[in-house]
């Protein structure tokens, strides 16, 4: 999964080559991970095949899980910072909308992860545990909206509603589960923009009440 915020034309030379590297250890590592199997798959072989030394891979990465699940951890980084920058009188609901609405299609490195992930189901488990970061996340942000506090019941059954609704819409838009098809991007978003509807009306209530 692609970062939204890290173009290389925001960056300077030095952070372009850091970037460049760390893409070429992740997208190894994934390569070889769906060829030999995730367990099977040692750090001095993706060292081998990224053209670095192993030390190097540790300037980037804590160990092999992070570097398959680098992409959810910086998805969550990236919406973190959507919210917390969006403008004034943008609510939750719409930021996340507009966040999830330039997800772009999966590409081969989506369809590689999908696969390692379905051989293994421990890190399957693992991903899906990261999402604990995202619903206090957007309770945090509801409470703004309603001027609230982010332990508030409020904001905490909202932001578990909103919680569902995208990691449902993401992953079905992302990667079926097996023996399903995945939803294109537009049918994703007209269903999320029902479910956002109704979330939309329900804050909207709780803020004039």
């Amino acid at each position: 999964m692609t970062s939204l915020d890290t173009s290389s034309e925001k960056l300077g030379l030095r952070e372009r080559k850091k970037q460049q590297t760390r893409e070429t250890i992740a997208r190894v590592a994934l390569e070889l991970f769906a060829e030999r199997g995730y367990d099977q798959t040692t750090l001095a072989e993706i060292a081998e095949a990224a053209n670095v030394a192993p030390r190097t891979i540790f300037a980037y990465f804590d160990s092999k899980e992070d570097i398959l699940l680098c992409g959810e951890r910086s998805f969550l980084d990236d919406l973190k910072r959507r919210l917390e920058e969006r403008p004034a009188g943008t609510t939750t609901v719409d930021a996340l909308r507009e966040f999830i609405s330039q997800i772009p299609p999966q590409d081969e490195d989506d369809l590689l992860r999908k696969k390692v992930m379905n051989e293994n189901p421990a890190l399957k488990m693992k991903a899906h545990a990261g999402h604990t970061r995202l619903e206090p996340m957007l309770a945090e942000a509801i409470a703004k909206d309603l001027g609230a506090k982010p332990d508030d019941l409020q904001p905490m059954l909202a932001a578990a509603s909103v919680t569902a609704a995208f990691i449902s819409v993401r992953d079905r838009i992302f990667a079926a589960e097996e023996g399903g098809e995945p939803m294109t991007h537009e049918q994703a978003m007209a269903t999320l923009d029902q479910v956002l509807d109704f979330l939309r009306g329900g804050l909207e209530a709780l803020q004039q009440a």
